[in-house]
């Protein structure tokens, strides 16, 4: 059962924005090795983001639940939130950027905030004209600039092509014209295809609110796995970016993210549990978000010690 009071406080914590992250496609461009965002879905292979209706209902049981006006709901016991912001992932949802500008939209009008994670081929002019004007962080996955470590990483297309820079770079300033209030989030697997890499030059020409830092996760296989040592260097060796990187190793990942998968489902990586793998709960829509997660381990200590640091950064 989750164990929502386990990391109980005399004064709660205020995390300022309580995100919940949807992971609406398991369909990628690129083919990663450490990808973890592989589900089980032999019962009902058909993504929820393809079902108009059913995506809806999906974020309104989500906003009803997680709402800041919902004070029934159990995380209220350990923690304090005044808003709660929907993050679109993946695969890759702008391989969908049409249902994305739906989702969006229809989460905009119940209450959510919005941000969208991408590995950045799929941003366009003409989409990050009508995009950034509905979130509040963009977030950018970039592990490598040198095709070879890209290669290895699988962090190419079909084609060999991998994210352009200058392309992207241009695209960011678009959006941040068209939104000055978009904060930038660029997320880097450290591995072992690029685990002794300076990307020094990648966070000064995009200057990023946040750099979120993040230690390869075997949650479905042990490829490009590295040491404690070979991820605490590649974090010394960008202390120059300190004040807007901020490192997750694997013990800080686990059970302290609330994720839901492409059926609508409640899931949480399995790590802890001693297997590899995902732990899920009930489809959503079939039993309301409220026994769906009340179903799997959740470690607020863990979430907190992520979210109470940026309350005032709005950055998660």
């Amino acid at each position: 059962m989750n164990q929502y009071n386990q990391h109980k406080v005399t004064q709660k914590p205020d995390i300022g924005t309580l995100v919940i992250n949807w992971h609406i496609t398991e369909v990628c461009n690129y083919n990663c090795l450490y990808c973890f965002a592989k589900w089980d879905q032999k019962l009902q292979p058909r993504e929820l983001l393809h079902d108009e209706s059913g995506t809806n209902r999906l974020l309104e049981d989500l906003y009803r639940f997680f709402s800041p006006k919902n004070l029934t709901n159990p995380l209220r016991e350990s923690q304090s939130w005044g808003r709660v912001r929907l993050n679109i992932a993946g695969g890759e949802p702008l391989l969908y950027a049409g249902r994305v500008l739906a989702i969006a939209t229809a989460a905009k009008k119940l209450g959510f905030e919005v941000s969208v994670i991408t590995n950045g081929s799929r941003l366009t002019q003409e989409l990050v004209t009508k995009l950034s004007p509905m979130l509040s962080i963009l977030g950018i996955s970039i592990d490598a600039l040198d095709t070879g470590d890209n290669w290895n990483i699988g962090r190419v297309d079909h084609r060999g092509r991998g994210l352009q820079l200058d392309v992207l770079e241009q695209v960011i300033a678009t959006a941040k014209a068209l939104n000055p209030e978009l904060s930038l989030k660029v997320n880097t697997v450290v591995n072992s295809a690029n685990h002794k890499r300076d990307l020094s030059a990648v966070i000064e020409r995009l200057q990023p609110e946040k750099w979120k830092v993040l230690r390869v996760l075997p949650v479905l296989t042990d490829e490009l796995t590295i040491t404690q040592s070979q991820f605490d260097g590649f974090v010394q060796r960008h202390q120059h970016f300190a004040e807007v990187m901020h490192p997750e190793d694997n013990s800080d990942m686990m059970e302290s993210y609330i994720m839901v998968d492409p059926l609508g489902r409640f899931y949480q990586n399995a790590l802890e549990s001693g297997s590899q793998g995902h732990l899920y709960s009930q489809a959503i829509l079939d039993v309301g978000s409220r026994a769906a997660f009340a179903s799997l381990p959740f470690n607020t200590g863990r979430y907190q010690s992520r979210y109470v640091s940026l309350a005032t950064k709005e950055l998660g």
